[in-house]
């Protein structure tokens, strides 16, 4: 019972959190940034928000700075939208798992390529 609604409390987040940063957010630091995914403790306490960042290692670390310097912001604009007893704490963290994900795919068309 409590993975359902650990589930669709994360679920919200991340929609919630994707048309925060998407449209309300005016900081020019922050790029082009994706919600991948939401993971919330049993508890609801904690949140920690996978983002995929667009652009180079230093635009990446400007976007996240960016954006942690607006969790508080974030946070209470969350908890006037998603109606909870505590509005969980944010945590960011740079998803690499789409760079991964690609660098894995070259790596396997190269291996193609020079069987050919």
């Amino acid at each position: 019972m409590a993975k359902n609604r650990t589930g669709r409390v994360s679920e919200q987040i991340k929609k919630e959190l994707s048309i925060l940063i998407q449209s309300e957010m005016k900081d020019p630091r922050i790029g082009f940034v994706t919600v991948t995914g939401v993971d919330v403790t049993n508890d609801l306490s904690q949140a920690k928000v996978y983002l995929s960042i667009f652009g180079d290692e230093e635009k990446k670390a400007e976007s996240l700075k960016g954006i942690d310097k607006a969790n508080g912001f974030l946070r209470t604009e969350l908890g006037k939208r998603i109606r909870l007893r505590h509005t969980p704490e944010l945590i960011f963290k740079i998803d690499e798992s789409v760079a991964y994900g690609s660098r894995i795919e070259k790596l396997l068309v190269d291996i193609t390529h020079e069987e050919k």
